[in-house]
């Protein structure tokens, strides 16, 4: 059987846990310091993955900016680009955006009542790939496995954050918290009511905690649960 990628869930957020704030622009939480350590992160992996409702609101490229990890990552018989990925349920996708227009290969993962629109929609932009009548989390991470990934970066938003965490599918989570406040309430959150893994007395195993300039990373292992 193959194995399934490692999950990495990554997202920088406010002290009180939004992703953002409600005005147009996207709200800065990390600095350029953490900027370079999400852009190290992202060369480390084979395939970097994120909702279509995030690539609609924030148009990401999301590529690995540095010349000098994308040589290495060439040396080393990989592909210049981590493999791209997306997941809709509606099938609700613009051809138009960044995300299709820059880096490598891109992937589409929709559900069976969706995938004619999406091909329809992107043509050749994208391979695309249906989990079923609806979004299978395990059936999506078979096939990234089959597919040769073996490191998936996650980069949002909440919803597949939530997601991923309730179903124990993360490996880790790289939390960047930044010293500010959002205090909207309809504004996104990093995670969402949900039935988690042992309740909320389950305790995750720190990796790691350290200062990068006015932000804190902190890394933990949510299947290492006591």
């Amino acid at each position: 059987m193959t194995a399934r990628p490692h999950v990495v869930l990554s997202a920088a957020m406010s002290v009180d846990g939004y992703l953002d704030d409600t005005s147009p622009e996207r709200l800065l939480l990390s600095n350029a310091d953490d900027f370079d350590r999400v852009d190290q992160v992202r060369a480390s992996c084979d395939a970097i993955l994120i909702g279509a409702t995030t690539m609609r609101k924030d148009n990401p490229r999301l590529l690995v900016n540095s010349e000098e990890r994308r040589a290495k990552r060439v040396a080393e018989g990989r592909s210049e680009y981590p493999l791209k990925v997306t997941v809709t349920a509606s099938g609700d996708l613009d051809d138009s955006l960044k995300f299709w227009h820059h880096g490598g290969q891109k992937l589409v993962f929709t559900v069976d009542s969706a995938i004619d629109k999406v091909k329809a929609t992107l043509g050749d932009l994208a391979d695309v790939v249906s989990v079923g009548p609806e979004v299978d989390w395990g059936q999506l991470l078979d096939e990234l496995g089959r597919r040769g990934v073996s490191r998936l970066m996650v980069e949002g938003g909440g919803t597949i954050h939530t997601q991923l965490m309730a179903q124990n599918l993360a490996d880790e989570v790289h939390l960047a918290v930044a010293p500010l406040l959002v205090g909207q309430s309809d504004a996104p959150k990093f995670l969402g009511a949900a039935d988690y893994p042992g309740g909320s007395t389950a305790r995750m195993r720190l990796l790691e905690a350290r200062a990068i300039g006015d932000v804190v990373l902190l890394r933990y292992a949510p299947k290492e649960r006591r």
